[in-house]
């Protein structure tokens, strides 16, 4: 377990704020090259289902994907480093912000397509199933994947093979700047239940309600009732990008977005704790990212020589040239 206790809890979703906030002060130094999709408000997803799992469980997740990394166990620093690009990352500064993996801790790998978590992990975990494994898997996508074929795809297959995939749609309101309500039509409990799969919707800002319905779904799918479905209800306090920190977009309401930040999850799980013992998990979340911090900067950048290095699984090396 990553984390079932509300102290570990509610450690969890603090390290994935700070992690963000210091990521995204090392967008503005030049250090992390490109920008990030930052998880802040959607913190207590990744944290209340990740304290669902065992490490012998399976994630994949989104462009979004920071939170689902660190939550299912990665080594910050080394996730850190990977954002910014060194040899010493989780992927040896290979899969940068939106591709990081971790197969030791089960995570499959953040995504950049929309929609292909849930392909990837139900093969993943059927695969693992069938040579004995007692694995579950968990796609994490958001709203705007509910749209895409490989998903409702993976759904069906998962359904049909009685997969034990717990699907969760993180809804933060908004595909990069369309509405949901402009883009889904019907509702995503909905598309779950055109494939026979259970669906639940949960406050996604509760940290502790998003770990008791993703505890029930794991039981059940583990006991071999199949693939279920939660939908997450949440907010995303930051930009889609940090670019548009740079350009100022204006696609969502002062007034919508102070109430959407007025349910910080990080508050939330916070309250519960006594007032010391909080301050204790800040200070040492606090120590561990300036940690982080300063082993992400002193790894050193990819030397360009190995520039085709690992594009296959048999490590064979790709050939230059002409012919």
């Amino acid at each position: 377990m990553t984390g079932a206790d509300p102290v570990r809890l509610y450690r969890t979703v603090r390290l994935i704020r700070r992690f963000e906030e210091r990521a995204i002060e090392l967008v503005r130094s030049g250090h992390v090259v490109g920008g990030i999709h930052p998880y802040l408000g959607q913190e207590g997803i990744a944290a209340g289902v990740c304290a669902a799992l065992g490490v012998e469980d399976v994630v994949a997740g989104t462009h979004r994907g920071h939170g689902h990394v660190l939550a299912k166990g990665a080594d910050p620093a080394r996730m850190l480093a990977e954002l910014c690009g060194r040899v010493t990352g989780l992927n040896a500064g290979r899969g940068g912000s939106m591709h990081a993996a971790d197969f030791g801790v089960g995570v499959l790998g953040a995504n950049a397509i929309v929609g292909a978590s849930g392909a990837i992990v139900t093969g993943a975990v059927w695969a693992r199933r069938r040579r004995g494994d007692d694995t579950v898997g968990v796609s994490f996508f958001g709203d705007g994947a509910v749209n895409e074929g490989m998903l409702l795809e993976a759904f069906n297959l998962a359904s049909l093979w009685r997969v034990p995939v717990l699907f969760v749609c993180e809804n933060n309101g908004y595909a990069t700047t369309m509405p949901v309500a402009g883009a889904v039509a019907g509702s995503i409990p909905g598309r779950a239940a055109a494939f026979g799969i259970p669906a639940a919707v949960v406050d996604g800002q509760d940290p502790e309600a998003v770990r008791a319905a993703a505890t029930a779904a794991v039981d059940r799918m583990r006991a071999g009732g199949g693939p279920e479905l939660i939908e997450a209800l949440t907010y995303r306090f930051d930009a889609h990008h940090t670019f548009e920190h740079a350009v100022r977009l204006d696609y969502r309401p002062p007034d919508e977005v102070a109430r959407g930040r007025s349910r910080d999850p990080v508050d939330i799980q916070g309250a519960r704790l006594p007032a010391a013992v909080r301050a204790d998990v800040d200070a040492d979340v606090e120590a561990v990212l300036a940690r982080a911090v300063e082993f992400a900067l002193a790894g050193a950048e990819p030397d360009p020589a190995d520039a085709l290095a690992y594009l296959y699984a048999s490590g064979l090396t790709a050939r230059t040239g002409g012919g």
